[in-house]
């Protein structure tokens, strides 16, 4: 083929060197400790001594097969929830056009950037015995806190906005002319949208259901501080085992049965975003005007926008409130005084400046090299599908399989770096590789054409086109990274706290003063995520323009994108 023709850095040579730095990260600190937890929950030793080495395989044991069996309900419970309240409220963005609808599809993924530590916070701010609804809730004589509903609260808030964000791009996929022409043969908007509109957003929702599912089975924070000891997860498990009783052997096991399940969720969740990886060039359904609807669809709009504040604005203003309250009328204020508050904060924003700088190169060489692959296909899918490894292991197990591999490294800072960096650069992966895919080839082509070597046309040409998509990407990775819980807990050190290892270190302790001074600090940390959420997409304009300019559609159907 002719070089003049080729993209930038399309030459195997060229993707084999870009890909072998975060190939070989991703060997050590990502396969190599997968590996070896592998090895230590199939043959590992059983630890003497202990009741629950004694009892057999971890199957066997009632205690676990109530711990698998509730973190396998509990996620499946939150995809229907998310998916019966999601789809309206999709159906309300794609289809009506109304003021502040490009803010509210923006404030969909803010309690996704809220670190899952203060979105837990935040849930028991509304809900909680000291919440603003869960206190006069209890002394009506409706408790959410005797049971599972905390955690459920918890989940929904966290996800739901990835399934409207899903089904509202998937609804912008419809073909105007296919809905005209069912309508036309009598069809009625009910039937229209089971028959013409409900087989194209599907794939689209069930790809969030996937991520929805991956999220809530492996999540960490939540279940650990709004679980309890009866509805904890598997996830909290682990940690327990691993922490308190030093139970390896059956830790591994658990986390291997963890890992073999979420392996074959991602499977199905990289085989539906391939069919949706090419939308097709349609017509998209016009948005009519709210102003002049019926009083049906104010309706619908109005409690769409009353279920979102519920459940996903009304705990960020509850912690915020409950958060100030402290400060100013209660004991929480004094925690600006402990030193213990200032190196928190000073480690935090150091290690995720650290990680953040090494996340982003990892992702933009991942997505360049995937870029370079495209002229080999099957070697190309494989390497895009590999950015979602890291996503795939829960942070519980990863920082187990460190732990195992590398003791001597243990509370390390360079082993705590990597493994922040290693959580964070999918996101910056993905969001360029559907920049870059968006990019049209000719752009390129006419720089090399003028003379301008590869590393000029990159420079000077491909960056400026995915330089927002990177800002996108580095400022979920960091919001990611300002928040990572269960990686600090289990690999850091006494001098190396973070705010979240204070937070739950204020909420294990007992009086008023402690649990004012862990609200204080998620409000901080809470406020502190969300200034890194404003530059993420800039204004919503701008974002909904360069959607249309570049067609990355997809990118919105889940933040990695």
């Amino acid at each position: 083929m002719n070089p003049l023709k080729r993209p930038v850095l399309r030459s195997r040579h060229n993707a084999l060197c870009l890909a072998a730095v975060p190939l070989l990260f991703a060997l050590v600190f990502l396969a190599m400790p997968v590996a070896r937890l592998l090895l230590e929950g199939m043959w590992g030793d059983p630890v003497p001594g202990l009741a629950l080495a004694d009892t057999g395989p971890w199957w066997r044991d009632a205690h676990l097969q109530w711990r698998v069996g509730w973190t396998l309900v509990q996620a499946l419970v939150t995809c229907v929830v998310c998916l019966v309240l999601g789809l309206p409220m999709a159906w309300v963005l794609a289809r009506l056009d109304f003021a502040g609808r490009l803010w509210w599809q923006r404030a969909l993924l803010l309690p996704f950037v809220v670190p899952t530590l203060v979105a837990a916070l935040g849930v028991l701010s509304l809900w909680g015995p000291r919440g603003w609804l869960g206190e006069p809730l209890a002394q009506a004589g409706v408790s959410v806190q005797d049971g599972p509903w905390l955690l459920l609260l918890g989940n929904v808030f966290f996800n739901l906005g990835l399934v409207v964000r899903a089904g509202s791009d998937g609804l912008a996929q419809v073909s105007a002319q296919q809905v005209a022409l069912a309508r036309t043969l009598g069809a009625t908007p009910w039937r229209a949208f089971w028959r013409v509109e409900w087989p194209v957003v599907a794939p689209w929702l069930a790809s969030a259901m996937c991520l929805v599912f991956l999220y809530c089975f492996t999540g960490f924070g939540l279940a650990l501080v709004l679980g309890g000891q009866h509805w904890a997860t598997v996830e909290v498990e682990i940690y327990t085992l691993i922490a308190h009783e030093l139970a390896l052997g059956p830790a591994a096991a658990l986390a291997v049965a963890m890992l073999a399940l979420t392996g074959g969720v991602a499977w199905a969740y990289a085989w539906v975003e391939r069919r949706l990886a090419n939308p097709a060039r349609i017509t998209p359904v016009a948005r009519r005007p709210l102003r002049g609807a019926g009083c049906r669809i104010w309706a619908l709009w109005a409690l769409a926008l009353g279920i979102w504040g519920l459940l996903c604005g009304a705990p960020l203003l509850a912690l915020l409130g409950q958060g100030l309250g402290a400060a100013v009328w209660g004991q929480g204020a004094a925690v600006w005084a402990d030193p213990d508050t200032w190196l928190a904060l000073r480690n935090t924003l150091q290690f995720t400046g650290m990680a953040l700088l090494l996340a982003t190169v990892l992702g933009l060489l991942q997505a360049l090299a995937g870029h370079a692959l495209r002229p080999w296909p099957r070697w190309a899918l494989a390497w895009r599908a590999s950015a979602y490894a890291p996503l795939v292991v829960s942070p519980v197990a990863l920082a187990f399989g460190l732990l195992l591999l590398y003791p001597q490294w243990l509370a390390s800072l360079p082993l705590l770096v990597a493994a922040y960096a290693l959580l964070a650069y999918p996101f910056v992966a993905k969001a360029l590789t559907a920049a870059l895919d968006a990019m049209p080839e000719h752009y390129a082509q006419a720089a090399a054409t003028l003379g301008a070597r590869p590393v000029r046309v990159f420079w000077r040409v491909t960056f400026p086109m995915v330089a927002l998509a990177l800002r996108r990407g580095v400022a979920f990775a960091a919001a990611t990274m300002l928040g990572e819980f269960a990686v600090s807990l289990l690999l850091s050190r006494p001098e190396w706290l973070t705010l979240t290892t204070l937070i739950y270190q204020r909420l294990g302790r007992p009086g008023s003063a402690n649990l004012d001074a862990a609200l204080v600090l998620s409000a901080s940390l809470m406020v502190l995520a969300l200034l890194v959420f404003v530059a993420i997409e800039g204004r919503p304009d701008r974002v909904a323009s360069q959607a249309r300019r570049t067609g990355t559609a997809a990118s919105a159907t889940n933040p990695l994108a």
